[in-house]
């Protein structure tokens, strides 16, 4: 979407998740940037920052978004296309709504948007780094993810790029993957900003147990997990450790 060049190299990012949302606010020395909001595409709504400031931070200095949430931006376009300018996106996506070469629609989408704003800054992930990222999960797991029937999650995509771009990350919010297995584990909500139907283990068991078309949330933790024995990757609040 943008013209060719590499995003900054940032010295901290400390990434929080609150079930799929996702906040990285980076540092290096001084604030660099605030909050860093990601957006999941199996949410009903764009997640708010308004009203949580207290928890997810005042603002988004860059939002990763699925396809799928890109016409939840365009419910409140004059949020998130006009007041908050400053705001980096970036989309991942597959199959024909992202195709360049035939324009898919989500991609004419985002064109129309840059030529609407000029300012905006739109990235998207290319059809290269999206097969890397598949790549990555069959490495890790030993599954092909097509074949596997699993969807990566924002929060896969949002991990492989912090690690591209930060030397350091600190994850907040985020549970093991052996978490929801413990008996005492609380109830707590899938998305922090609306009550669903199931809860947020209920969400993740449910998704790990699908034999189609599902996310693997569980799985992905405990890959994240893993690269934490390999890179300076640390997980707060809740605070555990890598076995």
């Amino acid at each position: 979407m943008k013209a060719p060049g590499r995003l900054v190299l940032i010295i901290l990012c400390s990434v929080v998740f609150s079930a799929i949302y996702i906040l990285l606010c980076c540092w290096a020395g001084l604030p660099l940037c605030l909050a860093t909001c990601l957006d999941h595409h199996f949410s009903t709504d764009s997640r708010p920052t308004v009203g949580f400031e207290a928890d997810v931070g005042q603002r988004s200095t860059l939002r990763v978004i699925s396809h799928t949430s890109v016409p939840l931006l365009l419910r409140n376009y004059s949020h998130y296309f006009q007041k908050a300018r400053d705001t980096l996106y970036v989309v991942w996506g597959q199959g024909r709504h992202m195709d360049r070469v035939l324009g898919g629609r989500t991609y004419r989408t985002l064109l129309q948007l840059t030529q609407m704003y000029p300012g905006l800054q739109v990235y998207t992930f290319t059809e290269r780094m999206m097969a890397y990222c598949d790549q990555i999960f069959q490495d890790e797991t030993g599954k092909n993810r097509r074949q596997s029937g699993s969807f990566l999650s924002t929060g896969w995509f949002t991990m492989i790029l912090a690690l591209e771009l930060c030397e350091e990350i600190v994850v907040y919010g985020m549970v093991s993957d052996s978490y929801c297995r413990e008996k005492s584990h609380p109830s707590v909500p899938y998305h922090y900003f609306e009550k669903g139907r199931l809860d947020e283990c209920q969400m993740y068991l449910a998704h790990e147990q699908a034999p189609r078309s599902a996310h693997r949330f569980i799985t992905e933790k405990a890959v994240f997990s893993r690269w934490a024995k390999k890179r300076p990757i640390v997980f707060a609040h809740p605070s555990w450790r890598t076995e």
